[in-house]
C-alpha cells in the first residue's frame, strides 16, 4: 500500500493549525497521545512540565513487533520557534507548502511527526510484519533540547535512533553534531560625570569593546564557529558607564577545542577588565555536546538500505546545528537526524512540499519494517 499522501498533508495542516510554541505544546501533545493509542501504543507521559512550568509532558510511545531484532526509535519534536501562533498553512499549485507569509510554517518538526504518524498507519493497515517500534515526542527542543534533557532514558529500549528534524534533500541524514556554548561577560567600572569628571570614571564600555576587538569571530579553527550576538552597556550620553555585557555562542565539532575557545575569550575578557581598572564576571552553559555517528552502524546501514528501497539517494552530512540526538548519543542511543521535508526553518518564509512528506514518510515505514 503506497502512502496517502493526501491523508499526510490533511493532518499536516491540522497540526500547523494549532499553536505549539515551546512551553505550549499541549494541543499537539494530546492530539499525538490519542493516535497513538489508537495505533496500539502503550503510551506513558513524563512530568517535564513540571520541571519549566510548561503546558505538555515529553510523550513516549512503545509497540509490540511481530518480527525478531531489536527495538528501533524515533522522535520528534512538539514545539515551534514564534513567530507560531495562529499559523495558517497554504498549498501552492506545484505542491509546495507555505503559511500565510505572517508566521513560521511549523514544518519543523510537524513534518517529521506526519511522516511517523503515516508510516504506523501503513503498516497497521496492510499488518506489515515489523521490529519493536518506539517513538518519542519530545516538547522544549528548540529552547536547547530542554525537554530531552529531562527525559527518563532508562525508559527507551532501542540502541538505535532516528531524528527527524533536519533541513536539506530528503535522503540526507546527519551524522555529526557540534557541541554549543553560551556564553555571558559583564564588566564593571566605575561611574562618574562625562563633562565634569571623565577621567574619575572607569569605562565599561571600553573594557568591552577593547575584548570584542581581540576576541576572533566566525570560523576560528577548522571545526569551530565564535560569535558576539548582544551587548548592552551605560546609562546617558553624559556618565562614564559603570557597567557593559555581551552575549555569545560557541560552536564546534570537536568538544576539547569548545572548551579551548571558551577559555580564550575568557582571558581576553580578564585581561581587558585588567587593562582598564575594573573588573568582570563570566559565566557560560554547555547546551550541547558533539557526536559522530560511525558511517558503518547499524542505524546508517539500515538508512542506506530503506532509501535504496523507495530509490532515493542516501547522502550523509554533518550540521551544524543541535537535535534531540545530542541527547540520544549522550544516552548511549546511536542516533542519526535525517532531513524530513522542511526548509528555510526559523523564518517566515518556510516551507515543505507534497513530495518531501510523501517520500520521507516512505522512507520511515521501511526503517519501521526492516529485520534489525
Amino acid at each position: 500500500m503506497e502512502i496517502n499522501t493526501q491523508r499526510m498533508i490533511d493532518e499536516f495542516f491540522y497540526l500547523v493549525s494549532m499553536d505549539s510554541i515551546t512551553f505550549h505544546e499541549e494541543k499537539v501533545a494530546e492530539y499525538l497521545k490519542k493516535q497513538l493509542l489508537s495505533l496500539g501504543f502503550e503510551v506513558t507521559e513524563d512530568h517535564a512540565q513540571d520541571h519549566y512550568n510548561g503546558t505538555a509532558n515529553n510523550l513516549y510511545g512503545y509497540l509490540k513487533g511481530t518480527i525478531p531484532g531489536t527495538p528501533i526509535l524515533f522522535s520528534s519534536h512538539m514545539d515551534t520557534v514564534e513567530p507560531g501562533v495562529h499559523k495558517k498553512a497554504v498549498i501552492h499549485e506545484d505542491g509546495t507548502i507555505t503559511s500565510d507569509g505572517t508566521t513560521i510554517l511549523g514544518a519543523d518538526d510537524i513534518s517529521g511527526i506526519v511522516a511517523i504518524l503515516e508510516a504506523l498507519r501503513i503498516i497497521k493497515e496492510t499488518q506489515t510484519e515489523h521490529r519493536d517500534i518506539e517513538v518519542l515526542f519530545t516538547i522544549a527542543e528548540e529552547a536547547y533540547l530542554k525537554g530531552s534533557e529531562v527525559f527518563d532514558f532508562s525508559m527507551i529500549k532501542a540502541k538505535d535512533a532516528y531524528v527527524l528534524d533536519l533541513s536539506g534533500a530528503i535522503g540526507e541524514a546527519a551524522i555529526t553534531a557540534p557541541s554549543l556554548i553560551s556564553f555571558q561577560v559583564d564588566f564593571y567600572g566605575k561611574e562618574s560625570h562625562a563633562g565634569f569628571a571623565p577621567e574619575s570614571g572607569i569605562h565599561a564600555i571600553k573594557m568591552a569593546a577593547d575584548a570584542i576587538t581581540k576576541i576572533k569571530v566566525g570560523h576560528v579553527d577548522s571545526e569551530s564557529t565564535v560569535n558576539i550576538g548582544t551587548i548592552l552597556g551605560g546609562t546617558a550620553t553624559n556618565i562614564v558607564p559603570k557597567q557593559c555585557g555581551f552575549q555569545g555562542e560557541i560552536r564546534s565539532f570537536d568538544h576539547r577545542l569548545a572548551l579551548e575557545n571558551e577559555k580564550k575569550i575568557k582571558e581576553i575578557c580578564e585581561q581587558s577588565a585588567s587593562a582598564f581598572g575594573g573588573c568582570m564576571e563570566f559565566q557560560s552553559i554547555i547546551h550541547l555536546y558533539a557526536y559522530e555517528t560511525a558511517e558503518n552502524s547499524t542505524v546508517v546501514r539500515y538508512f542506506r538500505e530503506a532509501t535504496k528501497k523507495v530509490g532515493i539517494e542516501m547522502k550523509l552530512v554533518p550540521t551544524f546545528g543541535g537535535s534531540d540526538n545530542n541527547n540520544f548519543m549522550r544516552h548511549g542511543i546511536n542516533g542519526i537526524v535525517l532531513a524530513c521535508g522542511m526548509h528555510n526553518a526559523h523564518s517566515c518564509k518556510e516551507y515543505t512540499t507534497r513530495n518531501d512528506l510523501e517520500k520521507c514518510a516512505s522512507i520511515v515505514k521501511e526503517l519501521m519494517i526492516c529485520e534489525g
